[in-house]
């Protein structure tokens, strides 16, 4: 009999035997390979400290770092048709949008929400790629003309995040008749004299750029974000051309005067109160009006300095 096996049985496996780690605890850097612990991206913003890559950010987390104090009132997604075409390719569009609102939490790819930014008043509209990639369908489209129209009655300046990779294949039509309903929203926010501030993130393409992305007042972009309408593999295959270096990226589409300015996630909110400040007070009435100094007459002047 072994007494060493049968009587003492050290339990080897507590100090030497395998641990059950959670996953993406360490996060790649995609341009550096840089390893980075998950906590330090999400107090950044996920943006990497290092080289200033910007990863995706959900919805959610873009909108609480956005307001003052991650304080918002989330507008109530709409209602709308579920599969109105009956779609199916390698599954059923039901199934699939179950699935996406399991992984997302989300009702569909579009949240707005109301709140301030350094104690200005606005509405906000994020896209979610991480929802059928931003696609635009027709509870997106309805969640973003929602938006359009809270502004326009709390008359708030209005700011939008875009992240898609256009219009949803799986509505066909009635997706793509987003591309209008979304144009006539930002026609009427205009109307009412109101800012409307885009902001271009990764990636931002297909009908979502020829449609409201593309009709703001000021246009920024995150760095290295991709932006634009088809690929650039599509437009190579169609003008037998090899593209130049950097082809829609933000800073390239900026040297072209496609976008107005790059900005750092950091340094989002700042600047966009900033500019929403300029923009509204072009409009303020109830600015105090400058006093002109009101001087003495020449003969006071001249009697003074007389008697000097």
């Amino acid at each position: 009999m072994n007494w060493i096996t049968n009587f003492v049985r050290p339990k080897i496996n507590s100090f030497l035997g395998r641990r059950d780690m959670p996953e993406n605890l360490w996060i790649k850097d995609p341009e550096t390979g840089e390893m980075v612990f998950h906590t330090e991206l999400e107090g950044n913003q996920w943006v990497i400290p290092s080289s200033g890559y910007h990863m995706k950010i959900s919805a959610k987390e873009r909108l609480k770092a956005f307001f003052d104090n991650g304080a918002y009132e989330l507008l109530e997604s709409p209602k709308v048709p579920v599969d109105p075409l009956k779609f199916r390719d390698e599954k059923r569009y039901t199934d699939r949008l179950k699935d996406y609102k399991s992984r997302t939490g989300l009702e569909d790819a579009v949240l707005s929400g109301t709140g301030t930014i350094e104690d200005l008043p606005i509405v906000v509209t994020v896209q979610d790629f991480a929802f059928m990639g931003g696609s635009l369908g027709m509870a997106a489209g309805e969640a973003i003309v929602r938006g359009f129209e809270k502004a326009i009655e709390l008359k708030r300046p209005l700011v939008l995040f875009s992240a898609s990779g256009g219009a949803r294949m799986q509505e066909g039509i009635l997706s793509l008749m987003q591309l209008a309903r979304t144009t006539v929203a930002v026609d009427r926010l205009k109307e009412a004299g109101l800012p409307y501030i885009v902001v271009l993130t990764n990636p931002t393409t297909g009908g979502v750029t020829a449609s409201y992305a593309m009709l703001g007042d000021i246009h920024i972009a995150e760095p290295g974000a991709v932006i634009g309408f088809a690929g650039a593999r599509v437009i190579e295959q169609t003008i037998r051309e090899k593209l130049p270096e950097g082809f829609q990226r933000s800073e390239y589409l900026m040297e072209h005067g496609m976008v107005d300015m790059v900005v750092s996630r950091l340094e989002m909110k700042e600047t966009v109160a900033r500019l929403l400040k300029i923009l509204l007070k072009q409009k303020a009435s109830a600015a105090k009006p400058i006093e002109p100094e009101i001087l003495p007459p020449p003969t006071a002047v001249a009697e003074t300095v007389a008697q000097a």
